[in-house]
């Protein structure tokens, strides 16, 4: 069964064109986001005994999970055709819910879907789609008053919002001078399919994270490689114990995160470990690193020396930045650029939680967030309207 074939039912996906007009909707709770951290805190609101917004609309206290996809996967429906699952870095279980056994060989793109799917039919969870949110703000200056969040499909009166909307959709494309002349194909990890489209050609492939790794092992075997990136990159030595690594890096970006710091790329915390796919660029001969060229011209770039190199595209595998537009009429970041938080809550602000950010990128992290933010705001709840306490209750699958 495909991701796309589950039937809609009274919990699962609903068409939101039938609610598009008409009145304002409300929920005690809006997820904004649909992929592994949404769907985390789906979970941990419905055995909180929140109920569906779409179903019961005047229950004691609601959710609803408004996602831009138009089906299940999140960002997984869009990473590069041969980014098999033997390829990524591990992806964690679904709170109740064991991944099946997965072909080592399938592309994620497909794989991490369909489970996601089978996750989402499985626990019943009040998912619309696809509904991007555009906007939230205060209803009015009260600090324990609503919040209005309005999407491409209506609006919504909510109590507090959990944001799970990752980085997919906002990657951070950088300028160089003279690169509106370029004659070649430029295009960011967010755009990339194959290698194959590249084939023959003299590729320059920016950046120096793990995307960046993995496009360059495999675009280098089709085509002529040139890597650049702003820093010198730093591999990780000796054995990779990722739960001890896992548990430095969080520590580190909960550390920023909490003094309110803009926090940085995975790789600036993990460094680069020695996996499969760098093994194989290096003996290739790939890992000739350059430092950044200066200007982009015509056929090619500027080296940082004064030299020209011909170069026929682009590939800016540069990463991505948290998704947050939509939240910027609430004026959480401070002079730094930063949002300071206290567990997944912002500060001063405990209706707004933000989750599958900063340290809780990780798809073990967010599964952690989703049940840490939903335990947070049922205790905010609970002492602002201390006569409603509903029940705790498990899924219909666990």
């Amino acid at each position: 069964m495909s991701a796309d074939d589950h039937p809609s039912g009274p919990h699962g996906r609903l068409d939101p064109d039938a609610a598009a007009s008409g009145p304002l909707r409300s929920a005690t709770v809006v997820v904004i986001g649909g992929g592994q951290s949404g769907l985390s805190a789906g979970y941990h609101l419905k055995r909180r005994g929140f109920t569906s917004a779409l179903v019961e609309p005047d229950g004691g206290r609601t959710f609803v999970i408004l996602d831009a996809e138009p089906a299940a996967g999140g960002a997984w429906r869009h990473r590069w055709e041969s980014l098999r699952m033997a390829t990524v870095n591990g992806i964690f279980d679904l709170p109740g819910y064991p991944k099946p056994p997965i072909d080592p060989d399938e592309p994620s793109r497909t794989a991490v879907p369909r489970y996601f799917a089978d996750f989402e039919h499985a626990a019943e969870l009040p998912i619309l789609r696809a509904v991007t949110v555009t906007t939230v703000r205060r209803a009015d200056t009260d600090p324990e008053g609503g919040l209005v969040v309005e999407s491409s499909h209506g609006t919504w009166s909510a109590r507090a919002i959990i944001n799970a909307t990752g980085t997919w959709t906002n990657p951070v494309r950088p300028h160089y001078p003279g690169q509106e002349t370029f004659t070649g194909r430029q295009l960011h990890t967010h755009d990339y399919v194959s290698a194959e489209e590249l084939a023959g050609l003299r590729v320059a492939v920016v950046g120096g994270g793990i995307s960046a790794l993995q496009q360059l092992e495999e675009i280098n075997q089709v085509a002529t490689t040139f890597w650049y990136t702003r820093r010198e990159p730093v591999f990780r030595e000796g054995e990779f114990n990722s739960e001890v690594v896992g548990r430095e890096i969080i520590a580190k970006v909960v550390a920023d995160v909490e003094a309110g710091k803009p926090t940085g790329s995975v790789v600036s915390y993990t460094d680069l470990a020695w996996t499969p796919y760098a093994r194989a660029a290096r003996e290739r001969g790939a890992l000739q690193r350059r430092p950044m060229f200066t200007s982009i011209e015509p056929g090619g770039v500027r080296e940082a020396d004064g030299s020209f190199t011909p170069i026929d595209a682009i590939v800016w595998a540069t990463g991505f930045k948290a998704a947050l537009g939509h939240l910027d009429p609430l004026a959480l970041r401070n002079d730094r650029g930063g949002i300071q938080l206290v567990g997944t809550q912002v500060t001063d602000e405990p209706r707004v939680h933000l989750i599958g950010f900063g340290p809780s990128q990780s798809t073990v992290g967010s599964n952690r967030a989703g049940r840490d933010a939903v335990a947070a705001l049922t205790r905010h709840l609970n002492k602002r309207d201390p006569g409603v306490r509903p029940a705790v209750r498990s899924p219909a699958h666990t």
